[in-house]
């Protein structure tokens, strides 16, 4: 079974600093981000990926129920509140389960047993197909773009560059972001700013890979990834 990425969305700073500590203790769990309201949430969401949300009730600018009935990008809800009166709004907006504060650890883990299996259903009822191609937003228009013409992307913080054959286009995501919906090892992480198409690599040298004109640098924390897949093509007498 994959790791579950987590969110955690919560004014509260210690109850965020609970949550994540209880997350880091269970071994299927990964910790993907925290957020004081729903509308940060909602925007990371747009360019990220997570399998379970945390999500209190009772926030500013948005409770987190008003955020379940409105948006359309919704992990597997584990409400976190300490009203226990919201129970049956939160699972008539099909949630995972309601969690009252203080939150007991055996609790917490009882509610994410029931999320992994939620999610293992889901992931055996999904095809588990290679996509050809990817939709990205770019200034004011969509673009697609075919996997096999990507040679490498590069980070701008909120932003990425991603170049193919013929240009280069700006998108509003983050690199982690379109990483997590791009196919492993097919493309992989060499460094903290880029990502590559490893079919696109042309050679190595030292600490950097040669995609057409471009020199890229490998760093040490993921040379490791990058020589274990070279090894594995790498033809010997």
């Amino acid at each position: 079974m994959r790791k579950l990425r987590c969110i955690i969305v919560d004014d509260e700073p210690i109850a965020r600093k609970i949550m994540l500590e209880f997350v880091e203790q269970v071994p299927f769990l990964e910790p993907a981000g925290q957020f004081e309201n729903a509308l940060k949430a909602e925007a990371w969401l747009q360019g990220n990926k997570a399998d379970i949300m945390f999500l209190d009730i009772e926030m500013p600018k948005r409770s987190g129920l008003d955020y379940l009935k409105q948006s359309a990008i919704t992990p597997l809800v584990i409400l976190t509140t300490a009203f226990p009166q919201y129970a049956l709004d939160g699972y008539e907006l099909d949630i995972v389960d309601y969690l009252l504060k203080p939150v007991a650890f055996n609790r917490f883990l009882k509610a994410v047993q029931k999320a992994k299996e939620f999610a293992e259903l889901r992931d055996a009822a999904t095809p588990q197909t290679i996509p050809s191609w990817i939709f990205v937003r770019s200034e004011k228009r969509i673009e697609k773009i075919e996997l096999k013409d990507i040679l490498y992307i590069e980070s701008l913080g909120n932003y990425v560059n991603i170049f193919t054959d013929n240009k280069r286009i700006l998108a509003y995501l983050t690199l982690k972001g379109l990483e997590s919906q791009l196919p492993a090892p097919e493309f992989l992480k060499i460094h903290q700013s880029y990502l590559v198409n490893c079919s696109r690599i042309e050679a190595i040298e030292g600490n950097t890979v040669v995609i057409k004109d471009k020199t890229i640098p490998v760093s040490r924390n993921y040379r490791d990834a990058l020589m274990q897949l070279v090894e594995q093509r790498l033809l010997k007498r």
